[in-house]
């Protein structure tokens, strides 16, 4: 509980920055994001064990023909996820999260793919299984889901990181749908960041085995802090990366960082991975941002 307190104390320091150093920066705050697309299918579609890499996910976003071959299904999951990942930066400020708007988001996610579960809950005996975890009857799911939101809405005055991470855990653990659940479980948790003035987390597929840990804690002990400490790192990731560009910083590797201040790069790392200094991951590699010698 303190420590989630302590991380959520930092956040909100990190959020006030945000707020000060993006005001009249649109142009550049749009273009993080932007930027961001690609990382965010690459990640979340690794999780669901697809075999693209960043630089091809990368180029199939921006119409540039692979070196080797990819599945038609590979492809659909790349370019659908980026019209979802896209569509809720501007949506969710908007509309507030129901179910249909989480049917809305699984039918752009799925169509041409799946197109007999696009946009639909499971229903009669379309029972899932993930792992040793069998989902919930599906004439559960609605109500389930819908106390879900209740839930979430009314703790509005609680931490955010545990709010999130209590949803994500729930949302999972229902597997409301055929196909496409960790998706549109990592898309809703986005979405619902953005509505509250947060900026969105990229859940890295490098911390996939913590990731899955999580949902083991939740099933079998109904416990919720694995997710937290994930959702609070990752927030915290998301604040230091996008104040290194908008306070104007020189951004450089952890690497070369180590070796102008002499210090130990793996003692960086170790840091770094706690989220105790201002680094960030993007595109698999560390980074920080530094005074700009320039000013």
């Amino acid at each position: 509980m303190a420590k989630t307190l302590n991380v959520f104390n930092k956040i909100s320091s990190l959020r006030k920055r945000y707020y000060k150093a993006s005001t009249g920066k649109d142009a550049l705050v749009k273009l993080i994001t932007e930027a961001e697309v690609a990382e965010q299918v690459y990640n979340s579609n690794a999780i669901e064990n697809s075999t693209l890499t960043l630089e091809e996910t990368e180029k199939i976003l921006m119409q540039i023909d692979l070196d080797r071959f990819i599945n038609e299904r590979e492809i659909f999951e790349a370019k659908n996820l980026a019209r979802v990942v896209s569509y809720i930066g501007n949506k969710a400020k908007e509309q507030e999260l129901n179910l249909p708007m989480i049917l809305l988001l699984h039918e752009m996610l799925i169509s041409n793919i799946r197109d007999d579960v696009a946009g639909r809950f499971r229903k009669d005996n379309e029972f899932v299984r993930v792992g040793s975890h069998i989902a919930p009857n599906p004439k559960e799911v609605v109500d389930r889901l819908s106390k879900m939101l209740a839930e979430y809405n009314a703790a509005s005055n609680e931490n955010i990181i545990k709010r999130i991470a209590k949803l994500h855990l729930t949302f999972e653990y229902t597997h409301p749908f055929v196909d496409g659940n960790g998706r549109i479980g990592r898309v809703i948790n986005n979405y619902l960041l953005i509505r509250e003035g947060y900026v969105p987390i990229n859940i890295k597929f490098i911390d996939r085995k913590m990731y899955y840990e999580a949902f083991r804690e939740f099933d079998s002990k109904g416990e919720t802090a694995v997710m937290e400490e994930i959702v609070g790192k990752a927030l915290t990731n998301s604040y230091h990366k996008r104040l290194a560009y908008l306070e104007n910083k020189k951004i450089i590797s952890l690497v070369d960082h180590a070796k102008n201040n002499k210090i130990s790069h793996s003692n960086l790392i170790n840091k770094a991975n706690r989220q105790t200094i201002e680094a960030f991951l993007e595109k698999n590699i560390w980074k920080i941002g530094v005074k700009n010698d320039k000013e």
